[in-house]
C-alpha cells in the first residue's frame, strides 16, 4: 500500500494550539481548502482523516489490490519532543478530563480489530441538505471583516472545496442571535392587513447582499433558504411582549399567515426566494420554556399549532400563485417532544399533516432522549423530510458558555450526533450561527454558545476553523444531494458505549463514502468488507474520523 500526503489539491491547515485544544487559523490571504476527491480508478480508496492530535482533511490514498492495510499516519506520529499531557481536573466543571490521555501513554496496549461490513444492496434514505443559520448575529459579524476574510467564510463553508454547504436557516424577523429583538410591522397595533410590512428591513437587505456574495464566491447556482420566525409582534400576542408566557391570539391567525407570505413575496421580488419554511422556532419555549428562556419566543400547543396550520398557514401558502412551492416544516423543536406532537395535531385538525412537507427537531436534549422517538415519527409519516434544523453547544448550564476554542471533545459531540441521526433516516443537518465571535455571541440576551468557525472580533484579521467544522465537514463536504444511506454496521459490536461508528453513504455517482469514528484512546485496525469489493485493511490513529471513499 503507497501512501499520499497532503498535495497540490490541498491548501493545507494552519495549525495552531490553543487551551482546550487546537484551530486552524485563516486571515485574508490564507485559508485551507481540499478540492473534492476524484476516484478515477475503481481500484483506487481514499481516507480523509481529520485528528485531535492535528490532521485536518489530511489525504491518504492506496488501493484495493495491495495486501497491507492502508496505514494513516497521525499528525504527532512519534515520540520526538514528547511532552506528556496532564490530566486536568476543570473546576467550572469539577470532573477528570480523562479523555486527554495521550495515545502515547497507551503505546504498548494491543490494538483492537474491527470488522465492517458494508452492504451496498440495502439501502435507505437520501442526502439533501447540510447548512447553517445566517442569523443577524452572523451577519453583524461578518460586515465586520475585510471583503477577503468574509470571502473565506463563504467559500469554507460553502464551495466544493470548502465544506459544501447548500443551505442557509434564517430567521423571519428576528431571533435569539440578533442585536435586539424585532419584527416586521411592530406598528401600527392591531393592523390585521400588516399595512406597515411593504419592503425588507435593511437587517434583511444586508443579509441578502451577502448572500449574493456568498453564492458567487462559492460558486452555487441555487442556495436553498429556510426560514423560521421566532416571535411575532408583541401586538399580536397573548401577553404583549417579545418572550414569556404567551401565545398568538386567535383573531390574529391568519395575519400571522399573511405575515409570512408577506415575507416570501418580498425575498422572491429580491431574487433570493425562500425554499422552505417551519411553523415557528421552538414553541414550547412560549409554554414551558419561559422558565430559562429569555430570548424571542412565542409559544404554540400541538392543538393550536394544527389550527393555524390547517386553517391559515397551509391554504394561504398553497393557493399563492408565487409561493405554492415552498415547503412547510412541522415543530422546529426537540427530539422529546417526538412523535406525539403530531399525534396531537392530528387529533386537533385531522387534516392539518397534510400541509407539512418536512419535519424539523432540534438535537439539544438528544444525549438524553433515544433516537426511537424519530424512528416511530418516521414509521408514521415516512413521507416527511427529516431534517435537524439547529445545534450548537455549550448551551447547557454544565457547560462552558461561549466558545472552548479548539476543542476536540466537542467535535466529538458532532460527530457521534451527526452519525446518530443519519442512521435514523435523517436526510440532512443545519447547524446554529455560521460564525460567532471568541464570547460566543454577540446578542442581546448574552446567550454565549460555540460555533464550527471564531472570529477574532478583536483584531477583524482571522478566523478560527474548530473541530466542529471539521466533523460537520467529514458529513457535508463529501455527502451530495440524492447521496443515499447504505447498511453498514460493526459486526459482532455489543458494547452500548462503544467509541467506535461507522455510517454508509452510495454517492449519486455510484462511489461509496464511509464516515468512521475512533473515539478510543488507541489505534484501530479496520477490516473493511465490502458486498461488492470484498476486503480491505485500513490502520486509524486514536481520536480520530475519517471519511473513506472508493467505488
Amino acid at each position: 500500500m503507497y501512501l499520499t500526503d497532503a498535495s497540490a489539491e490541498q491548501m493545507p491547515c494552519e495549525l495552531r494550539e490553543t487551551s482546550h485544544g487546537s484551530v486552524c487559523v485563516c486571515n485574508s490571504t490564507y485559508c485551507d481548502y481540499l478540492e473534492q476527491p476524484e476516484i478515477t480508478d475503481p481500484s483506487q480508496i481514499v481516507v480523509i482523516s481529520s485528528s485531535k492530535d492535528g490532521l485536518r482533511f489530511h489525504k491518504t490514498s492506496g488501493d484495493f489490490a495491495s495486501q497491507r492495510p492502508l496505514v494513516v499516519q497521525d499528525k504527532q506520529s512519534t515520540d520526538e519532543n514528547f511532552k506528556a499531557e496532564a490530566i486536568v481536573v476543570d473546576q467550572s466543571r469539577a470532573w477528570l478530563q480523562l479523555a486527554n490521555i495521550p495515545q502515547r501513554l497507551f503505546i504498548n496496549a494491543s490494538v483492537r480489530t474491527v470488522r465492517v461490513f458494508v452492504n451496498r444492496e440495502k439501502r435507505f434514505q437520501k442526502v439533501s441538505n447540510f447548512g447553517g443559520a445566517f442569523t443577524g448575529t452572523v451577519s453583524y459579524l461578518l460586515k465586520q471583516l475585510p471583503q477577503e476574510l468574509q470571502d473565506h467564510v463563504y467559500k469554507s463553508y460553502f464551495h466544493q472545496d470548502g465544506i459544501a454547504y447548500n443551505t442557509v436557516r434564517m430567521s423571519i424577523g428576528g431571533s435569539d442571535f440578533d442585536l435586539e429583538p424585532w419584527a416586521y410591522n411592530e406598528w401600527p397595533r392591531n393592523d390585521l392587513q400588516l399595512s406597515n410590512f411593504t419592503e425588507l428591513d435593511p437587517r434583511d437587505l444586508q443579509k441578502i447582499e451577502q448572500l449574493k456574495r456568498l453564492k458567487i464566491i462559492a460558486s452555487l447556482d441555487e442556495l436553498k433558504i429556510m426560514g423560521a420566525a421566532w416571535s411575532a409582534p408583541p401586538w399580536m400576542k397573548s401577553n404583549d411582549r417579545w418572550t414569556g408566557f404567551g401565545q398568538l391570539k386567535t383573531e390574529y391567525y391568519q395575519t400571522w399567515a399573511l405575515y409570512h407570505l408577506k415575507f416570501l413575496k418580498l425575498m422572491q421580488a429580491k431574487n433570493m426566494p425562500i425554499w422552505a419554511i417551519s411553523t415557528g422556532n421552538e414553541p414550547l419555549n412560549g409554554v414551558i420554556g419561559f422558565f430559562f428562556v429569555h430570548f424571542m419566543s412565542m409559544g404554540w400547543t400541538p392543538w393550536q399549532q394544527a389550527i393555524w396550520l390547517n386553517d391559515n398557514l397551509g391554504p394561504e401558502i398553497r393557493r399563492s400563485s408565487s409561493q405554492s412551492k415552498v415547503l412547510i416544516f412541522g415543530n422546529d423543536d426537540q427530539r422529546y417532544t417526538y412523535p406525539s406532537w403530531f399525534r396531537k395535531m392530528r387529533s386537533s385538525r385531522n387534516n392539518s399533516l397534510s400541509y407539512l412537507d418536512g419535519l424539523a427537531v432540534h438535537w439539544y436534549w438528544d444525549e438524553l432522549v433515544g433516537p426511537q422517538l424519530i424512528d416511530q415519527a418516521h414509521s408514521e409519516m415516512p413521507d416527511k423530510i427529516l431534517l435537524n434544523t439547529e445545534s450548537c453547544i455549550g448551551d447547557k448550564p454544565w457547560q462552558t458558555h461561549g466558545p472552548e476554542l479548539g476543542s476536540w471533545q466537542r467535535g466529538e459531540s458532532y460527530m457521534r450526533a451527526y452519525t446518530q441521526d443519519m442512521r435514523h433516516h435523517f436526510n440532512g443537518w443545519l447547524d446554529w450561527n455560521l460564525v460567532l465571535d471568541e464570547q460566543g455571541g454577540p446578542n442581546y440576551v448574552n446567550n454565549f454558545v460555540d460555533a464550527p468557525v471564531i472570529v477574532n472580533a478583536t483584531s477583524r484579521r482571522e478566523i478560527y476553523k474548530q473541530p466542529i467544522y471539521y466533523a460537520i465537514g467529514h458529513f457535508s463536504k463529501f455527502l451530495p444531494a440524492d447521496s443515499v444511506r447504505i447498511e453498514a454496521r460493526i459486526e459482532n459490536e455489543s458494547n452500548p458505549f462503544t467509541q467506535l461508528s461507522v455510517v454508509g453513504f452510495q454517492r449519486p455517482d455510484g462511489s461509496v463514502a464511509l464516515i468512521v469514528y475512533n473515539g478510543q484512546n488507541l489505534p484501530v485496525d479496520v477490516a473493511l468488507n465490502d458486498s461488492q469489493r470484498g476486503m480491505i485493511g485500513l490502520r486509524l490513529p486514536p481520536r480520530s474520523w475519517h471519511t473513506v471513499l472508493y467505488k
